[in-house]
């Protein structure tokens, strides 16, 4: 794995212009999403794409993801991160890197723990990671572009026109990000999951359910406290009643039956 800071002053090719004018373009717009993956492909040819934040202060949040010329797992990829991977998760991480500065990260599957590697890359045949991250006073924002296993490895070359194009589609993805308000993604993975708990256990009550989703998506229980405007005692008792009814103990177990919930069949 390899690991450098990124200088706003690297590339300026014409065509590097040409993929971000289209871009530019789109901001704040449905299609931002799609044209993100699409542009790239000259340069980069990733099979999909996450943009996210992560990290201590934040809760994890996915803002964009997608796939082009596979199925797009990317949604599934981001549940199976969230089930454990991303609490110890230090690949974008960087010792040197501080708010507003820009850091590259280009790994591969063989580079990424243990865990994380079983559940996320070859769990979605994911092979090779190039990613610019930005730490921010919320965490993390990073943009990742993804390799499959079907491809072929990034050449340098292909490396070298990501980096010259990182710093910008760093401010684009955030800028976005900031003109197009919460991600409707998002808002279906949090009914999808309430929908798979109320599926697997009926008797959840409407707060059982809330308490629930909000620690899939990773919060603390100050921060479920604070949305739901509740005690933390009283979150942990509906976290405990839910838990009871599900017959599970722990987050991770939670994460297990939203994930697998066929293994609960079994």
């Amino acid at each position: 794995m390899r690991k450098w800071t990124c200088s706003d002053s690297a590339g300026g090719a014409s065509r590097h212009a040409q993929l971000l004018a289209g871009l530019i373009q789109q901001l704040g717009q449905p299609r931002f999403r799609s044209l993100l993956l699409e542009s790239l492909q000259p340069l980069v040819p990733a099979a999909s794409f996450s943009v996210y934040r992560t990290g201590h202060p934040s809760v994890p949040q996915l803002y964009l993801s997608g796939s082009l010329g596979v199925p797009d797992t990317t949604q599934d990829c981001w549940r199976a991160y969230l089930s454990g991977p991303h609490l110890h998760d230090r690949t974008l991480i960087g010792e040197t890197v501080q708010e507003a500065q820009s850091m590259l990260c280009h790994l591969t599957a063989r580079e990424v723990p243990a865990e994380h590697r079983a559940r996320v890359y070859e769990a979605h045949g994911v092979a090779e990671r190039v990613s610019v991250v930005r730490a921010r006073d919320d965490g993390l924002f990073a943009v990742n572009f993804y390799r499959h296993q079907h491809q072929r490895p990034f050449s340098d070359a292909q490396v070298a026109d990501f980096e010259a194009l990182a710093p910008a589609l760093m401010a684009l993805a955030c800028k976005h990000v900031d003109l197009a308000g919460p991600p409707v993604a998002a808002e279906e993975s949090v009914a999808l999951e309430a929908q798979r708990l109320r599926a697997l256990q009926p008797a959840l009550t409407p707060r059982e359910l809330e308490v629930c989703v909000r620690l899939l998506r990773g919060m603390t229980y100050d921060g479920i406290a604070s949305d739901l405007g509740l005690s933390v005692p009283s979150v942990k008792t509906y976290r405990n009643r839910a838990f009871d009814r599900l017959g599970i103990h722990f987050r991770n177990e939670l994460y297990a039956l939203v994930l697998h919930p066929q293994a609960r069949l079994q």
